[in-house]
């Protein structure tokens, strides 16, 4: 507000820019008509303390990517299943605290190790996902665990439709993880794991209850523990321990590192950079959050029919640098032209989202079995790091008001470029050690079922 009555202001309104401004003297008043309460109105988050909206997601990414790097380095050193147990648990603990914060510094604080948990399932959950599929439903097991993240966004604005109080829609999405605790005890550990790491007798155990629930027991009739050791070649079969430091210490490795990490903060970023301007295309909130999960089942198909027909390197491109060019053609739409706009956008994100569900796999097939989630946290965490931004680039339309949709739209297409210096993994077996990755002879390794 201005330090001092302007009556003539009414009259001369450009005049008003150079003219002192203070802090509101008596608050705000709130429009409730659509959210009873929220992390904006309960703490005042408005005019000069604005940013903070923005800061908290940029705070809950920034969790998301320190738990992408911790997840990835545990797993790979104490297991799938057992790291995916203690990111179930981070998760539902703070997400619940999250709900009483009294403070923001409280809040940031709960949703800063949510996003740590967050993380940890979702990575770990897709890389067993995968390491339990054969070369011919690779493709189909990494597209379909991928839809429940669409499942969920669809439902989303459903849930928030009626718990239009934050707190009660902190609560409530949260809740389903207590089904997910009870229902771990029936995920299989990883046989690749297990098999790398030298534990022969429990990595059998496992596929011979994967044989016998697939009815092929024949496949492991004259296979004993023992003899899955041929699948770790010359490294030290099991008693070394990895770590992120191993992916920089050989050539090949290195540069996938470096690419891959690119390419998922391209993603990321543009991802993120779309999703949360959601209310800038002209349509109700809640239908918007709706199409925007809703254009992602499309996508899904789009993805896995690419993938399984164009390859791995093609498709991540292609969807990557589409992503940039509708984002880059609402830049040049009107805002009055709502419908038009909104279709642009929503295409847009359906891209980004089939450039996600390429790159989750595509990332998971590049790295060998004893890195992989490292390899993937460590992508991750690099993608995270675009997704902190993105809130924050948001704020540069003040600057100038198309400057954050042209950058999304430049990282998009030049990471999608350079994804083209990836190595195709379509239709070649998972590798299991680095030397996998630095020999340049076809992949022969495999499992007995694959």
């Amino acid at each position: 507000m201005f330090s001092h009555p302007q009556f003539y202001l009414l009259s001369n309104s450009s005049s008003s820019t150079y003219l002192p401004l203070v802090e509101c003297q008596n608050g705000w008043e709130y429009d409730n008509s659509t959210f009873k309460s929220t992390l904006a109105t309960e703490f005042d988050l408005v005019c000069d303390r604005r940013g903070l909206n923005k800061a908290s997601a940029t705070i809950f990414f920034i969790g998301v990517m320190v738990g992408a790097a911790f997840s990835g380095w545990l797993s790979d050193r104490y297991g799938r299943k057992p790291m995916l147990m203690v990111s179930y648990l981070v998760t539902a603990t703070f997400g619940v605290a999250s709900a009483f914060s009294q403070s923001f510094i409280m809040f940031a604080i709960m949703r800063f190790f949510t996003g740590m948990g967050l993380t940890g399932i979702s990575i770990i959950s897709y890389v067993l996902c995968v390491e339990w599929a054969d070369i011919e439903h690779r493709t189909l097991a990494g597209v379909l665990i991928s839809l429940d993240w669409s499942t969920g966004t669809m439902i989303l604005p459903g849930i928030a439709y009626f718990a239009n109080d934050w707190r009660t829609l902190v609560l409530v999405v949260t809740a389903p993880l207590g089904l997910a605790v009870i229902t771990w005890r029936w995920i299989p550990m990883s046989a690749r794991w297990l098999v790398v790491n030298g534990r022969l007798d429990d990595a059998h155990l496992y596929l011979s209850k994967c044989a016998s629930f697939n009815k092929r027991e024949n496949s492991l009739k004259d296979i004993q523990p023992q003899s899955l050791a041929a699948v770790t070649v010359a490294e030290n079969k099991g008693n070394r321990t990895y770590s992120f430091l191993d992916l920089m210490r050989s050539p090949k490795l290195r540069k996938l590192a470096i690419l891959s990490g690119t390419t998922w903060f391209g993603v990321a970023f543009t991802y993120y950079g779309i999703s949360l301007n959601i209310s800038g295309f002209g349509l109700n909130l809640y239908l918007t959050q709706f199409i925007y999960g809703a254009i992602e089942m499309p996508s899904k198909l789009l993805a896995y029919l690419c993938l399984d027909k164009l390859g791995r390197r093609y498709s991540q491109v292609g969807t990557l640098v589409t992503t940039g060019v509708c984002i880059g053609i609402t830049i040049l739409i009107p805002k009055d032209l709502w419908l038009p706009r909104t279709i642009v956008a929503v295409l847009g994100k359906g891209f980004s989202e089939a450039a996600f569900t390429c790159l989750f796999l595509y990332t998971t097939e590049i790295y060998p079995t004893v890195l992989r989630q490292n390899g993937l946290g460590y992508s991750s965490f690099v993608g995270r790091v675009g997704v902190s931004l993105a809130p924050l680039v948001g704020l540069l339309d003040e600057v100038w008001l198309p400057l954050p949709q042209l950058l999304f739209c430049t990282v998009a297409i030049i990471v999608g470029l350079l994804a083209l210096l990836l190595p195709e993994t379509h239709n070649v077996r998972l590798p299991e050690t680095i030397e996998d990755i630095e020999k340049t002879r076809k992949r022969s390794i495999c499992l007995p079922l694959e």
